[in-house]
């Protein structure tokens, strides 16, 4: 049968055996004991249409590629599955060999190129939905109709194909941000691409994103299915003419579409691993594939040169080569950034795919335009640079073009585009002068400027998301200081009371001892004393010996109780003792004056001077102005 051309999409209907696992269950719109899947050797489709994970969601979706080897030539097809599961209770006849709690279908619709996947896949999900609602799978009437209207309305469909295809742009540059430049160059490249997701059909919209930004490619897919398909090459022409009033006759004369799925390459939006043994093979060189598989992150460096983690949202690039020539330039990351700029000022969380303003600058459209002049200013850029390589003596061909201007794109990332299959395709059929249409210039070519490095350090300091990253932390520091502050002012408050009412214990021990004293009769007989200067402020009474001070007292006093009767015994004898000691030396004082002033008296004039200095010297004044000090009186001989 014919599956190419204007032909209308097929629907098949897959589903999980508990014994046999996935398998095709019923065709539609074929002959009648036509089998596709047996023509074609489409045994991996119920594995690709039942993708790994699918049955944690309600609803999902599945993009992957088919050999057509029916055909001549042999071509690639396209297929989209939307996967629903329910309770096997919920069945209104519940067959004998449904043995497990839920039954798990998928609707596959197969068609000859991916950009009539826009058109069908809103119809494709109600379709399914309302078949599941039926909750008897034998009434397929319903699917029946769907494949009659897709083949109804082909040609409505083919008037209105998508021409870009996969999750929006915006979505893309603001996720990525420059690492979206560093996967488009990477594709140039032919690597081994593997992106990983939980999610199968935004693993899948993010590869048709990707290859959407390289003009007319969504329409050149013949050969993305195998790595022994080559009918694009070989019905390749070069083109003669140029409009320039037309785009497309434009992309043509310069080389476009770019080819990075031709013999050796392989497409496969969801790869099943049923499929690695493609992937392993040795003449399979390059892929673009995706998996929902975690077991492939554990053999990343076996089966990619470069993953792309989209529950991360993380490129990893395992090969060194690779990870040199995909360094970008001051120009290509001033490019990026002014890119970037426009999308995120513009960014709208509530509806990503528009921007806040609803106008041209930062829109789909006008991100895929700058990426189409990126691309066209690099073929012209390497022409110019192949026309220098191949006339080192004459002059560069435009006056205005100083230097090599492919530079800007990076000198390793030319190199090492020059080694592959889409640029020896692009060399043979691009005009020579494409310089000549296209200015051979990046399109933010300059020297590295100080807003440069100032724009640069101001994205990557906001890639950080310090303020995210330590808002827990901030949070939980203030919680911690505010409790130890709370901690450390009880214990303070406990501390000073503690002090305070030692205080007070002091100053009515003091009281008690002092009342104690007044009341108690003196005693005969001297204490010895210790006379020294007491300090400022200190009490007037004189020191014990044998007793301590205050301060001592107090550190005894933290340390035991103190006997407060014999103490209070003790100060009280002082103090007698003290008294009579004043009082015996007062008496011998008076004693002592009254001689000296009979002696003053009988003396001449000049023994009167002397008298009087050594009265002077031993006068009752000078001896009361010796006392001031600290109340004890010193006599000098």
């Amino acid at each position: 049968m014919n599956l190419v051309g204007n032909s209308a999409p097929l629907v098949c209907v897959v589903g999980f055996h508990h014994a046999r696992g996935p398998e095709i269950e019923k065709w539609f719109g074929v002959d009648d004991g036509s089998d596709p899947a047996t023509e074609n050797d489409w045994t991996l489709l119920p594995f690709m249409a039942l993708s790994d994970g699918s049955h944690t969601s309600t609803e999902d979706f599945s993009y992957f590629t088919l050999r057509a080897t029916s055909t001549s030539p042999a071509t690639s097809m396209f297929g989209i599955s939307c996967t629903r599961q329910m309770d096997a209770t919920h069945l209104l006849e519940r067959p004998a060999d449904v043995t497990r709690s839920t039954v798990q279908k998928a609707v596959v619709v197969i068609a000859y190129s991916p950009q009539l996947f826009g058109h069908i896949r809103e119809k494709l999900s109600m379709v399914t939905g309302a078949w599941f609602a039926q909750r008897d799978f034998t009434d397929v009437d319903i699917l029946k109709k769907f494949q009659e209207s897709l083949s109804r309305n082909i040609q409505d469909a083919e008037d209105d194909k998508d021409q870009y295809l996969g999750q929006s742009l915006r979505e893309l540059v603001y996720e990525y941000k420059h690492q979206t430049l560093v996967l488009f160059k990477c594709c140039l490249l032919q690597p081994k691409m593997l992106f990983f997701g939980s999610r199968c059909e935004r693993l899948c919209m993010m590869q048709f994103s990707l290859i959407s930004l390289i003009p007319g490619l969504l329409e050149h897919l013949e050969d993305c299915a195998d790595p022994e398909f080559d009918s694009y090459e070989q019905s390749l022409v070069k083109p003669t003419s140029l409009r320039t009033s037309e785009r497309s006759s434009l992309l043509s004369f310069m080389g476009l579409p770019l080819q990075p799925f031709g013999k050796g390459s392989l497409f496969g939006p969801y790869t099943p691993l049923q499929q690695l043994d493609v992937l392993a093979d040795h003449d399979t060189r390059s892929y673009l594939v995706g998996s929902t598989n975690s077991l492939l992150l554990q053999q990343k460096d076996r089966y990619s040169d470069i993953l792309i983690n989209l529950d991360e949202t993380s490129v990893t690039v395992t090969s060194p080569s690779l990870r040199k020539a995909l360094s970008l330039s001051h120009a290509d990351r001033r490019w990026i950034d002014f890119l970037l700029h426009h999308v995120t000022s513009n960014w709208n969380p509530l509806n990503p795919s528009r921007p806040t303003t609803l106008g041209y600058i930062g829109s789909e459209e006008f991100i895929r335009l700058q990426f189409e002049e990126y691309l066209l200013s690099l073929l012209s850029c390497t022409k110019y640079h192949l026309y220098l390589r191949s006339n080192p003596g004459s002059p560069p061909p435009i006056s205005e073009i100083e230097g090599d201007p492919s530079l800007d794109f990076g000198a390793d990332w030319i190199a090492a585009w020059k080694q592959t299959n889409n640029f020896r395709l692009f060399d043979a059929i691009a005009d020579s002068h494409l310089f000549d249409i296209v200015e051979p210039r990046h399109p933010t070519a300059g020297s590295l400027s100080i807003d440069d490095v100032q724009r640069r350090l101001a994205q990557q300091i906001q890639t950080l998301h310090l303020d995210d990253r330590f808002a827990n932390t901030k949070e939980s520091l203030n919680k911690q200081f505010a409790t130890g502050q709370k901690k450390v002012s009880t214990a303070f408050s406990k501390v000073w009371n503690d002090i305070e009412a030692f205080r007070e214990t002091q100053r009515r021990k003091a009281i008690e001892s002092s009342a104690t004293q007044q009341n108690q009769q003196p005693e005969n007989g001297l204490p010895a004393l210790s006379l020294t200067k007491s300090e400022p402020n200190a009490s007037t009474a004189p020191k014990i010996k044998g007793k301590s001070s205050s301060p001592s007292l107090a550190r005894f006093a933290s340390t035991r109780t103190p006997d407060l009767t014999s103490m209070q015994a003790s100060m009280s004898a002082a103090g007698q003792r003290a008294g009579v000691y004043m009082s015996s030396w007062g008496a011998w004082a008076a004693e002592k004056k009254k001689g000296w002033s009979k002696r003053n008296e009988g003396e001449d004039e000049d023994g009167k001077g002397r008298e009087k200095g050594a009265g002077e010297r031993f006068s009752p004044k000078k001896v009361k102005e010796e006392t001031r000090g600290d109340g004890i009186g010193r006599l000098d001989a």
